[in-house]
């Protein structure tokens, strides 16, 4: 028998025999304490389970417990383990879906005549646990395709054969895996036995159609998180407790921001009053920010010819996520899904020279995306929205210096909203890609400088740029510590080729300018929500849609307060009474769950000393004072918060 060299990355190596299990070339090479943490490893490059057997010379890289890949299969696992699980409590004639890992944990989608409750699934982690103590081994095995699929057909999983049917065109084998009783379809890798998974919580449940198309069947959906460390999952579950009370779609209803209406239309959005102030000071500061920054504006139609959508590619590109065309006086139209084809026409309708040179054009333009009915998420997924937009045309020199300005704009903004916390990834060219290897090169080395000027930490994420250009991806982060994609910067050679835009240099010659497509919110609608939770509804003083409220302690004080209360929007406050024949208590505490900021007691003692007492939100007082004295705490407070000093420093 052939004797195959296998080494640790950066350790020992040796000699083992061909078709040696990886666990046994590691109980070789590395420590106990290595090995104990070990679920699986990296055989060059490639993740495997420690059951794989050794087939040619090769390095190991063990991947313990305390590796972000090994996070996942735990998850992975745990997902597997979950529909053993419910098989076991609730027969064969459960079909089971797909079960993978996700950010937060794992899901696995169950076809089932009856609901699963509350209840069923503390049945399903108390069976979860028992099969844990039992510490069962996955066990990784293949079959042609076609015996996979005379297998599940047996079982009646349906779901399983589907997905053999379409590998049937790519793959002869595929990959299975035994846990016990339970035999699933998956790619791997697993742990060695799901004694691993001893912390672990099943969180909720959902509905999920299948595939994400609302004309396949509902299929419910069981979510659940692990760790390797029960402290871990302490934290985590106490964060998703957060997460609840924090949840947009519950504040949204409470505090009467936003509503989504079935008769109206699911992922279609109706802002009510307050919501809609809130939106209206995020859309003044936004545009103010931008004419500041050298910016004009644009307003584009909802809709446009077909060919239009053909020029630009999106029908080829987009087509499946746009709605249905429509016939205006026998031409076709389409509801837009980008803003750009119009900004190009914008450009294109009269001859541009470079001593224009950059022009910087921007717009709150709203669109139309068909999202999948079970993919919709309150304001964080939705069918129409508004898109804080810009393009920036400019000459090959001004690039450099056109993306630190976009950084320098979209790392004020998002300061103001209160983020300042941020991960930032460079994405690179990707396989299929248009544009010359010189291009990709300069625009990908402009990004990369204009990140490194701004000092601004980021990752690599190699082939993951558009096939029309490289591109800046910001991901925000929360008070929870969660990410959310808002900022995007890329720039494109597609569409000035494909719509023919030049200007003339210099040198009395047409050239193509450099178009970059930069969105800093990202959708509002989606940026709006994530407010909304960032805050838990309580917004800063500058956003918040009513600053103060005016709460009289007797009806002797209504006319006093209705002064008050006109006086302070005279003097720019968003203000709102509470004259109600009410205890004063309870006035305060309908306050502080509405979020109001302040709120003004007036009783006999103000109105003859012509004050307001102010109680703030947290439950804090300040010294009685003049209304004039609180309007000018207010801008103060506004002020600072919006930070206009450094906004003015930054231009």
């Amino acid at each position: 028998m052939s004797e195959l060299r296998v080494s640790i990355a950066g350790g020992k190596a040796g000699e083992f025999a061909a078709g040696t299990p990886v666990a046994e070339a590691l109980a070789a090479l590395v420590s106990g304490k290595v090995r104990k943490k070990t679920v699986a490893v990296r055989l060059d490059g490639r993740l495997a389970d420690l059951a794989t057997p050794l087939t040619a010379d090769t390095e190991i890289e063990p991947v313990t417990t305390d590796r972000p890949e090994a996070l996942e299969i735990l998850r992975h696992s745990a997902a597997h383990l979950m529909a053993h699980a419910v098989l076991d409590l609730f027969g064969p004639q459960v079909k089971v879906a797909i079960g993978p890992a996700i950010a937060d944990g794992f899901y696995y989608d169950f076809d089932r005549d009856e609901p699963f409750t509350p209840e069923d699934l503390e049945r399903i982690e108390a069976r979860m646990a028992e099969l844990v103590k039992e510490q069962l081994a996955f066990e990784r095995f293949e079959l042609p395709v076609a015996e996979a699929v005379a297998r599940f057909r047996e079982e009646g999983q349906d779901y399983k054969v589907e997905l053999l049917d379409e590998l049937a065109a790519t793959e002869s084998t595929v990959s299975l895996y035994r846990l016990g009783n339970f035999v699933d379809l998956c790619r791997g890798p697993h742990l060695p036995h799901v004694g691993f998974v001893r912390a672990f919580k099943l969180t909720s449940l959902a509905g999920a159609y299948w595939r994400g198309d609302e004309r396949r069947p509902m299929l419910q959906r069981i979510y659940g998180t692990a760790f390797y460390d029960p402290k871990a999952l302490k934290k985590h579950l106490h964060a998703l407790e957060e997460a609840k009370k924090r949840d947009h779609r519950k504040l949204g209803r409470e505090l009467e921001l936003f509503t989504i209406q079935e008769q109206v239309g699911p992922g279609l959005i109706l802002w009510q009053p307050k919501g809609a102030l809130v939106r209206k000071l995020i859309e003044d500061f936004w545009r103010d920010e931008h004419y500041r920054h050298g910016y004009d504006l644009l307003y584009t139609p909802h809709i446009a010819k077909i060919d239009l959508w053909k020029t630009s590619g999106h029908l080829d590109f987009y087509g499946e996520n746009m709605f249905s065309s429509m016939d205006i006086d026998e031409v076709r139209y389409q509801l837009k899904p980008m803003n750009c084809p119009f900004h190009i026409h914008i450009y294109n309708s009269r001859k541009r020279s470079y001593r224009e040179f950059p022009i910087r054009w921007c717009e709150l333009g709203t669109v139309y995306r068909y999202e999948r009915t079970g993919v919709l998420h309150g304001l964080m997924r939705v069918r129409g929205f508004t898109q804080d937009d810009a393009h920036i045309f400019c000459r090959p020199d001004q690039l450099d210096d056109e993306i630190f300005n976009i950084l320098d704009l979209n790392m004020h903004i998002l300061r103001t909203f209160g983020f300042d916390e941020y991960d930032i990834y460079l994405s690179t060219r990707p396989e299929k890609y248009v544009g010359s290897e010189e291009h990709w090169e300069k625009s990908t080395n402009a990004l990369k400088s204009a990140l490194e000027r701004k000092g601004l930490a980021y990752e690599i994420d190699p082939g993951e740029g558009v096939f029309y250009g490289p591109k800046i991806d910001i991901k925000i982060k929360d008070v929870l510590g969660r990410s959310w994609q808002c900022s995007t910067i890329q720039v494109d050679f597609n569409l000035p080729e494909r719509f023919g835009i030049r200007y003339t240099g210099e040198d009395g010659r047409e050239h193509q300018p450099i178009m970059i497509h930069r969105a800093l919110m990202g959708s509002l609608e989606r940026f709006f929500g994530v407010l909304v939770e960032h805050y838990a509804g309580a917004f800063p003083l500058w956003l918040a849609p009513v600053q103060a409220r005016v709460c009289t302690i007797t009806d002797a004080q209504t006319a006093y307060a209705q002064e008050v209360t006109a006086e302070l929007r005279r003097r720019g406050v968003r203000v709102e009474s509470d004259l109600r024949n009410e205890k004063l208590n309870y006035k305060i505490r309908e306050a502080q769950l509405a979020k109001v900021p302040y709120m003004l007691i007036v009783g006999d003692k103000e109105k003859e000393s012509g004050t307001v007492t102010v109680r703030l939100r947290d439950g804090k007082n300040l010294a009685p004072m003049s209304v004039e004295a609180f309007a000018g705490l207010v801008a103060q407070e506004c002020a600072r918060q919006m930070r206009y000093d450094e906004a003015a420093d930054a231009c």
